[in-house]
């Protein structure tokens, strides 16, 4: 069997490389997928992915695998990039390393590569399961590792092709394995964030592409202008940390992108805000649609599941009912649903 493994530099794909050969597998190549944007924005400081190829090298070159670096910068701005940025200035809150598992890890480059290769290995969270002549994802037994609201967005083909040697393990395992193993990069700390911005805070690679403007932030209720803000593209629903303000705690209730303005509540009124209803679509069935309708969801990255109902509205858009209210259900996030350990598929929420 020839493999193709995605290789970041990190742990957990390096981890992913050396179960692979245990496995007996000898025509391994590795890629090194370079889609930062740091070199564009590199004067906001330092630019870690020559870090991550110089790890990945030396990973392979301690594996004897061969390791081929595949450009996607241009292909990562058009497809990922401008998306983001449209969202972010619609008022939204996109999800980008959903879409670049989608189109660019698991899309472009299953395009790019020989189509010899029978098995693409990747460090992800997540188990692929063949039943009844379907694959299945499945959650990590990790919960706060787990991948798959990421990964809901792939079809079969992809999936199929897919292999995730340790998405049976716990974090704490796979750092005894990168020891057991001797990596070179086995101390080396996870990374935090997007996948394409590095050590590069989000807030700066919104600023660089959507400028900042000064608006208001208004206490929900009552009317009371509160402070300014720098754009309302910076903030999202159900946010809590960064708005420096005292007598809270306070929470993003909502925005208003033709005032500008930032809506906030303190903790005791912002549950009234909550919601327990919320429109997805169009929504993505993994291996079809679910039998039944109590399942449970994400809303965000989290180890935690949320009870809900879904009824179908037509046209591939979907009713969530939750059984506890939410108070961060953000326009442009994913709803990720799931029947025990099976991800079912998801969509946005409009």
């Amino acid at each position: 069997m020839k493999i193709a493994v995605l290789l970041s530099g990190g742990v957990d794909s390096s981890v992913a490389l050396q179960l692979a050969k245990r496995e007996g597998y000898r025509d391994i190549t590795a890629f090194y997928l370079k889609i930062w944007l740091e070199d564009e924005l590199s004067y906001l400081g330092s630019c870690p992915w020559e870090d991550d190829l110089k790890f990945a090298r030396a990973v392979c070159d301690q594996a004897q695998v061969p390791l081929e670096v595949v450009p996607f910068q241009s292909e990562y701005q058009e497809r990922i990039v401008s998306h983001v940025v449209k969202e972010l200035r619609a008022g939204r809150t996109p999800s980008p390393d959903i879409l670049c598992n989608q189109q660019i890890k698991f899309g472009l480059f299953f395009d790019r590569i020989d189509p010899s290769f029978d098995k693409v290995v990747t460090g992800h969270y997540a188990q692929v399961e063949a039943r009844a002549g379907r694959f299945l994802l499945k959650r990590s037994p990790d919960p706060v590792k787990d991948q798959t609201y990421f990964l809901y967005a792939l079809n079969q083909s992809q999936l199929g092709r897919l292999w995730f040697p340790i998405g049976h393990l716990t974090k704490r395992q796979v750092r005894k394995l990168a020891e057991q193993f001797d990596l070179p990069n086995r101390d080396r700390k996870d990374s935090q964030g997007i996948c394409f911005l590095g050590k590069i805070k989000y807030p700066e690679f919104i600023r660089y592409h959507l400028g900042e403007r000064v608006g208001d932030v208004i206490e929900l209720g009552t009317g009371r202008k509160l402070a300014e803000h720098k754009g309302y593209w910076f903030y999202t629903v159900g946010q809590r940390k960064g708005l420096g303000l005292g007598g809270g705690p306070w929470y993003v209730v909502k925005k208003d992108i033709e005032t500008n303005q930032v809506f906030i509540s303190r903790s005791d009124s912002y549950l009234t805000h909550a919601r327990e209803k919320f429109t997805v679509g169009p929504v993505h069935w993994i291996a079809g649609e679910p039998a039944v309708a109590a399942l449970q969801t994400k809303v965000r990255h989290s180890p935690h599941l949320e009870d809900c109902e879904i009824h179908p509205l037509g046209e591939g858009r979907w009713q969530v009912t939750l059984r506890n209210k939410d108070q961060g259900i953000a326009p442009g996030q994913s709803a990720i649903f799931y029947e025990g350990d099976i991800c079912l598929g998801g969509g946005v929420i409009e």
